[in-house]
This record gives structure tokens, sequence and C-alpha cells, in this order.
């Protein structure tokens, strides 16, 4: 089991203000673009979809245009980035659509809004088999142990139900670390896990065949500040072990002059975000709850003469 020392209240802490992670939001936007790709490759027709670490809910607008006649769902642990999601999907609502409101039933309306709910990933508050699609972009991460997430998205997952998620890999942000090598030895990024424990960990939380990608994204900044605000606007360092308290003078300078000799031709600083994306299914079960084999009878039928 794989774990790290983050700190879900100080997750919950750096996520606090929408304004300032909504506006360097850039990324996510683009690795979203990239998983509809791969969704589209996918043949599935959902009838239920839930978003985890739905954030503002830009993902959840865009999964119900795809599904047009599925229920989405989004589930983050931030009370103000839900929040900000609920006002995303009022403002999205056109003038027809709240005119029809006034004549939606009471209990109808309530039920458009039990789509978001606050909660930790491996303690969902849906029942087992609840959904059929599971989709989660650059979350994972936050979580210290991501192999009790996938046994849980398993168990809302209903049989042969696709899981789709993307996360930042071990050469995320290598260069802030090469660079605050010379300040301190505290860690500054979370110990991104490799694509190939993500890999075990399905097989172990019984998903069937994993299919597991890699890709490296580069960013170049003309300078530092802009530079740290984008990784505090990703979710800075929510890890216990990390320093509490502000870098001094003498120590921001080692940090810049250690970014300085990184610059390239162009005198900008690169930024490297590794993205890993995976899929895989709930497989039907092969076995019943007393223990007996299940034989799929479908499965072994002559071919036609």
């Amino acid at each position: 089991m794989l774990s790290a020392p983050i700190d879900l209240k100080t997750v919950r802490q750096l996520f606090a203000k929408p304004e300032k992670i909504i506006g360097s939001d850039f990324l996510r936007r683009e690795i979203a673009g990239r998983m509809r790709e791969k969704l589209e490759l996918v043949k599935i027709q959902p009838q239920r979809v839930l978003d985890a670490g739905c954030g503002e809910g830009a993902d959840i607008v865009h999964l119900q245009k795809i599904y047009a006649e599925a229920h989405v769902m989004g589930a983050d642990a931030s009370p103000q980035m839900l929040a900000a999601a609920m006002q995303n999907q009022r403002a999205a609502v056109s003038s027809v659509g709240r005119l029809l409101a006034k004549w939606t039933p009471p209990v109808l309306r309530r039920a458009q809004n039990e789509g978001l709910a606050c909660a930790d990933f491996a303690r969902l508050p849906l029942p087992a088999n609840a959904v059929d699609l599971v989709w989660s972009n650059l979350a994972l991460h936050w979580h210290p142990q991501p192999d009790l997430v996938f046994a849980e998205w398993r168990r809302v997952l209903r049989t042969e139900g696709l899981l789709m998620f993307s996360c930042f890999g071990p050469d995320t942000l290598v260069e802030l670390r090469q660079a605050f090598a010379g300040v301190d030895q505290l860690p500054h990024t979370l110990p991104f896990v490799d694509m190939h424990d993500f890999g075990d960990m399905l097989v172990n939380a019984g998903f069937s065949t994993p299919v597991m990608d890699m890709e490296k994204i580069t960013l170049t900044y003309d300078t530092l500040d802009k530079l740290v605000t984008d990784v505090r606007a990703l979710g800075g360092n929510p890890l216990l072990t990390r320093r509490t308290g502000l870098l001094g003078r003498q120590a921001w300078r080692r940090l810049c002059d250690a970014f300085d000799k990184m610059r390239g031709a162009d005198n900008r600083v690169a930024l490297t975000f590794e993205i890993v994306y995976g899929h895989a299914f709930r497989p039907a079960p092969k076995k019943i709850s007393s223990g007996e084999s299940i034989i799929r009878l479908d499965l072994h039928k002559k071919p036609p003469q």
C-alpha cells in the first residue's frame, strides 16, 4: 500500500479560495480536453456519471453535454469549490430554463441540487453499484491513500462500469524540487505516484485490464513570481512534513539564483508536468456470494454452421 503524509484538512484549506484556483485553471482545462478525446474511443452510454474531484464544476458541464440523458454528479472535499460549482451551474441555465424552472415541482428542483456532495474520495456518500462512469481530472494525487480510493470507486461502479482519471506523475515540478534542494531538505512538492504503481493498485482493487498512459507538458515563465503563483493555484503543498514558515530573504535569493541558472536560450524558466492517464472497467463477477463460480454460457456457444 502506497501512501503519502498528506493532510486532508490542509488540502481543503488550500482549495478554500476558488477565485485563486479558477484563475489559473488552464492546465486542468487542457487535460480535461485530452481526457474527453480518450473517452470518445470508449463506446458507453452511462445513465449515472460521477465527477470525483469536480472542483468548480467545469467538467460536469462538458460531461452533461456528452451524455445528455445521464445524471451527472460531482464530489469534492472542498465546500468552497462545491459552492462555486453550484453558482456555475445556475449561471449556465438559460433564461428559458429559468422560466421553466418556475413551473418545476419543488421536489424535482431539490433533486437537481442533490448532484453535488462534499466528501472524501475514499468514503463516497453513494450506495454500491450506483454509477456507470467515474471521471476524475487531476484530483487523485491529493489523497494520501489512492489504493483506498480505487477500492471505493470500484464499489460505486456498476458491473462493466468505466473509471477514467488523470493525475500528476513523479516528474511533475521536478525543476522546483531541484531549485529547493539548494535551500533546504524539506519536501516542497508531493511525492507523486508512478503510473505502474497505479496500475498495480487498480488490479489489486479488482479492476480489469487497466490501461495506463503518460505524457509530459512543459510550461515556461518569464518570472519566478508567476511560476510560484501557478504552483500555488494548482493546490500548493499539503504535506504534514512541509515547511510551515515563510522563506527568509536569503533563502528566496538562493531559490531565484537556482531558477536563473535553469533559464533557457529564450530567458524563460521551464516547469514540467508529468500527466498520468488511466482507465479500467469493473469486471463482471466470477463467483456469487456463496462462493460458487459463474459460467457465462453465451461465451461458450458454438458458431453457426
